[in-house]
């Protein structure tokens, strides 16, 4: 069986952060930008991966949802316990510069953990969690 992950998911409370954060600070290429009904969709991804791409998507958008339902969604985003993505990197020390440096939200430093990894976590302009490994 041949799978790949094409898409991830990660919802936007602000397009123009997100979109500044994704492409400029980590560095993705914007593979997509779609507007529909005062909504934005931005799928950006590894320019050396063209098959793996993140989605970011406007949140609570599902009609089936309630209005508490909805705004148990963004607050849970703005907590950052919504969703979370990890990334990995061959210098874990140079993307937490850079990302430290554009005033992203700080939640680890690099650190090697008990389970082997040595990684760092930021939030992202939406609020997700973000954590960075690095490569062995």
């Amino acid at each position: 069986m041949d799978i790949t992950i094409h898409y991830a998911f990660l919802p936007h409370t602000d397009p123009e952060a997100s979109l500044a954060f994704y492409r400029d600070t980590l560095g993705f290429e914007v593979r997509n930008d779609v507007g529909y009904a005062g909504m934005r969709w931005i799928t950006v991804g590894p320019a050396n991966q063209p098959e793996t791409s993140i989605v970011l998507h406007p949140p609570a958008t599902d009609p089936g949802i309630t209005d508490d339902e909805r705004r148990t969604v963004l607050e849970l985003i703005a907590k950052g316990s919504y969703t979370a993505l990890t990334l990995a990197t061959d210098d874990l020390d140079l993307v937490f510069g850079k990302l430290e440096a554009s005033g992203a939200e700080v939640l680890q430093e690099p650190t090697d953990q008990p389970y082997g990894v040595r990684d760092c976590a930021f939030r992202d302009p939406s609020g997700n969690l973000l954590r960075i490994n690095q490569r062995a």
